[in-house]
């Protein structure tokens, strides 16, 4: 069976914390959860509330450079000049990510570099990919970094397909460095979705999953979730699938887009 998490900072109310996205998880029986921005966390008090709970850590946000998307004038993972920071923000965020016992450390690897050629910059990525494999293996950490689609809500992304990502990850050759596939991006972008995911399965790391358009709850949209999931289980994917959704207009609250989530596995 599928192994479900849920966002943390959506689950929780505006102004609450992710140890109050723990708790509210944990009461609508979900099995563990991946938070944002763990700079701002008490992270004794995150593992804490997790233990307590019963709630694991399926992954956490990387900081710095390690989590830009759409900022042309923050260092980027795709930028061959900022090699060094990013390399050094992807490794205090493994140290975070192994404090909390989390299985993966998601990583948005910045907009287009517009002065350098994209395989100039594919290049960069890489070579941080590479530099922080070994601490990535050390940690016990798996790196993955997140395609994300240009047409609807990243314009000017740098990764947007989810085979660039896979041949990426693969030139880097670290059982610690995979990719996230986020099945609402990719129906987007490429669709395809069940053949890229299980035809891909060693290379996935983590999975989001939202029905398409909106971004909601599997079940609200075009995407048929239930086969998704089954494809998932025969392919033997081990890794978790967070539910990175928001509640449909039509009355739909997140906890019962959460529970309908649960019941299509």
């Amino acid at each position: 069976m599928v192994e479900f998490a849920a966002n943390a900072g959506i689950v929780a109310d505006d102004g609450e914390t992710v140890v109050d996205g723990i708790e509210r998880a944990a009461d609508l029986g979900v099995d563990a959860v991946e938070f944002f921005d763990w700079e701002s966390a008490d992270l004794d008090a995150v593992r804490g509330a997790a233990d307590e709970h019963g709630v694991e850590i399926a992954g956490v946000l990387a900081a710095g450079a390690g989590s830009n998307i759409d900022d042309r004038d923050a260092p980027a993972a795709v930028n061959p000049y900022d090699r060094e920071t990013a390399v050094a923000d992807i490794e205090r965020s493994l140290d975070a990510a192994a404090e909390v016992g989390a299985d993966c450390l998601i990583v948005t690897v910045g907009p287009d570099q517009g002065g350098f050629a994209r395989d100039t910059q594919r290049r960069a990525l890489e070579r941080v990919l590479a530099e922080v494999a070994p601490a990535a293996e050390d940690a016990g950490v798996t790196v993955v970094i997140e395609p994300l689609n240009t047409v609807v809500d990243h314009p000017g992304y740098f990764l947007e397909s989810s085979r660039e990502a896979f041949d990426i990850t693969r030139s880097v050759g670290s059982d610690r460095v995979k990719v996230l596939f986020d099945a609402y991006h990719q129906q987007i972008t490429e669709g395809d979705v069940i053949r890229n995911l299980t035809g891909n399965v060693d290379q996935v790391g983590h999975v989001h999953v939202a029905d398409n358009p909106g971004r909601t709850e599997p079940g609200s949209g075009e995407m048929a979730y239930a086969n998704v999931f089954d494809a998932l289980d025969g392919a033997g994917y081990d890794g978790y699938v967070g539910m990175e959704f928001f509640a449909t207009s039509d009355g739909t609250s997140l906890a019962e887009g959460i529970r309908g989530t649960l019941e299509l596995d």
